[in-house]
Parts: C-alpha cells; sequence; structure tokens
C-alpha cells in the first residue's frame, strides 16, 4: 500500500463508493499514469469528459488529483478531476504565428505544485527580459517563483549575470548551480521538502533534464548537447512527468517551449510591475495612455530616469501581449456561447412540433 499523502494528496470530505483517489504522474497521448494507495495502474477518461468539459482547462493534467474506477485487468477509467491549488497555463496559439491565429486556447502545462523553477542557462542565451515572461505567467500560476541559472561552470565569473537578475527581478530567490559538479544544488534543499511539488520551465537546452538527474541522484533522463551557433537546446523531455525525488519531494519535468505565451496575465503582471502601476495615480488625467498626455507621471519618471525605459517597455510588451490573447481568447468565448444559443433554439423549436414555415 502506497501512502497518497506522501504525494501531496488532503483527503476530501467523502469518497463516493467504488472510487479510488490518485494523483496523475504521466501523460502519454490520452494514456495516464497515475499512483494510487493500490499502486501505479494506467487510466483513460471517462467519455462524458469529451461530451461536459467547455475547455482544456477541464481535462487532467500531470499533478492533478482525480478519482478513478480502478481496473486490476485493464484501464482504470478516471471519473472525477479534484479541484486544483495552483495551476501554470499558457497560451496555444494552435501552431500559428501570433498575427495569423483566429483563436486561443489555454493549454495547462502543470498543476499542484508548491514552487515554480523558472530555468536559465548561464550561456549566450541568457536572457532577462524571457525570465520576466516566464516570472509573470508562474505569479498567475498560485505557486512560488525561484529562479534557477543552470551551468554555472560554462562561465568563471558569473556574479555579472547574477547581479542583473536579482536588480531586475528583485523579489524573487534566485540560485546558481551547477548539475555535473553540484555547485549551488545545496541551495535547493529548503523547496524540495517532503511532500512539496516543484514544476520544472525552461527552454530546450537549458538544463532542466541534467537537473532533474543530479536530484534524483541517478540518471532518469538522456541529456543532449546543445547547439554551438546559438547556445539552443535540443529537446529531450518530449512530454510532462512527475518524479518523486530522494528527499520525499516531486519534480514535473515539462518539455522546452520554444516560446512562452502569456495567457490571463492580468494579476502576474500587477504583481510584476506594481512599481509601474503605481506611477499612474499621480497622473493628471485617469484615462492617461502614458504617451503626450500632460501631466503624465510615467513620463515624468521616464525624463528623470527614475523609472528606467527599458522596464517600462518589458511592461507595455507584455500588457499588449495579454490583451492580444484576452481579445482573441473573448472570441472564441462568444462564439461558443453562441453556438450553444442556437443548438438549444433549435432543440427547443424541435420539442415544440418543428420549425414553422
Amino acid at each position: 500500500m502506497i501512502d497518497l499523502k506522501t504525494y501531496g494528496y488532503t483527503d476530501i470530505e467523502e469518497i463516493p463508493s467504488g472510487l479510488l483517489p490518485g494523483r496523475i504522474t504521466e501523460l502519454r497521448r490520452e494514456r495516464f499514469t497515475v499512483i494510487t494507495a493500490q499502486g501505479e495502474v494506467t487510466a483513460v477518461l471517462k467519455g462524458s469528459f469529451y461530451h461536459s468539459a467547455e475547455s482544456r482547462e477541464d481535462f487532467p493534467c500531470v499533478g492533478d488529483f482525480v478519482l478513478l474506477r480502478h481496473n486490476e485487468s485493464g484501464d482504470s477509467l478516471i471519473i472525477t478531476l479534484l479541484p486544483r491549488r495552483s495551476k501554470f497555463s499558457r497560451a496555444n496559439y494552435s501552431g500559428h504565428a501570433a498575427g495569423y491565429t483566429k483563436t486561443i486556447l489555454e493549454q495547462v502545462v502543470a498543476t499542484n505544485f508548491d514552487y515554480v523553477f523558472i530555468l536559465s542557462s548561464l550561456n549566450w542565451d541568457f536572457n532577462v527580459t524571457r525570465m520576466m515572461r516566464y516570472l509573470t505567467q508562474a505569479r498567475q500560476s498560485g505557486g512560488q517563483p525561484v529562479i534557477i541559472l543552470t551551468k554555472a561552470d560554462l562561465t568563471g565569473d558569473f556574479s555579472l549575470p547574477l547581479a542583473e537578475v536579482k536588480q531586475s527581478i528583485p523579489d524573487v530567490p534566485v540560485h546558481a548551480v551547477c548539475s555535473h559538479n553540484g555547485l549551488g544544488l545545496n541551495e535547493l534543499d529548503a523547496y524540495l521538502m517532503p511532500g512539496r511539488t516543484v514544476v520544472f520551465l525552461g527552454m530546450s537546452g537549458v538544463g532542466k533534464s541534467s537537473l532533474l538527474n543530479a536530484l534524483m541522484e541517478r540518471k532518469v533522463m538522456t541529456v543532449k548537447s546543445i547547439r554551438e551557433d546559438d547556445s539552443r537546446g535540443r529537446h529531450t523531455t518530449t512530454h510532462r512527468q512527475l518524479f518523486m525525488l530522494p528527499s520525499g519531494a516531486m519534480v514535473i519535468d515539462t518539455p522546452g517551449m520554444r516560446e512562452l505565451g502569456l495567457f490571463d496575465a492580468d494579476e502576474g503582471i500587477r504583481a510584476g510591475f506594481s512599481d509601474v502601476e503605481e506611477r499612474f495615480a499621480g497622473c493628471r488625467f485617469h484615462d492617461c495612455r502614458h504617451e503626450s498626455e500632460p501631466g503624465c507621471a510615467v513620463l515624468a519618471a521616464l525624463a528623470d530616469g527614475s523609472l528606467p525605459r527599458e522596464r517600462w517597455e518589458r511592461y507595455t510588451a507584455q500588457q499588449h501581449e495579454n490583451k492580444f490573447v484576452q481579445d482573441k481568447t473573448g472570441y472564441l468565448i462568444h462564439k461558443n456561447a453562441r453556438s450553444q444559443s442556437i443548438a438549444m433554439q433549435r432543440k427547443q423549436t424541435k420539442k415544440n412540433g418543428g420549425w414553422k414555415k
């Protein structure tokens, strides 16, 4: 028997007869691996999921707790998705470039975690702006963000990039580590406590697989070399999976993201740029666009240097992207609501005797 509490499970009031709680540890295509009190099982979704789910958000993901009907001789059946305490999402453009997509969907990457490890390597691909995009979505998720600068052995002195990150993102813990020689790994012990869950996020080649192998104290993931011309990595992780560390903590490893699309990021932007938005109250006009209006507190701060222009540009870039996503998402919601309304009208008309000529 497995104590599911070691996997972060919290008892709900009452479990319906014949159902078993479990946590999803892996997803490949439409088949789930779930850890339960009776051990690890494979499972598929009950058919009603495909009819009742209003969006992709309603489908189970790695990290989710579910109730299933256990089957000893085949696939178990996932009946219910239990409430989530945290969720990391990204915008899914369905394979289209931003300028050509008609609708944007929410893609849930991982759920029910305590910490979000944002990984970035200390090589030529080091990019603070990209870290801040991940950070905005991490703040939206409900987990605590932590920035991990990997491959510290690639630079003789990493104090400068470390200082740059701390200056740009002063309210988030930052750690420089090397998975190969163990540098800085002991600093992560405070997050990797029994029952805690961490999700790894970052682009391909930032060292997620190497760090996971180091924390697991054995090789569980293949590590591929990066391209020499741009320091970009090749995909190692091809699917999401939850690993139990020797410490009793859990890691959700995710495939590298070529680009992180912000999704429903109002709170994340507000939290990450509170120093910028606090200045809006000082503007003469409440609907100030901060472009050329007289008495604009933002323009004054940019002029005297109290608000760095780079920070203002990062803020406006994230706001523009977030508004674009909200507009596209709103279009999809309106379209779905209209389709449902038409379907209900047709159903009611048919019930009343059919269409009138």
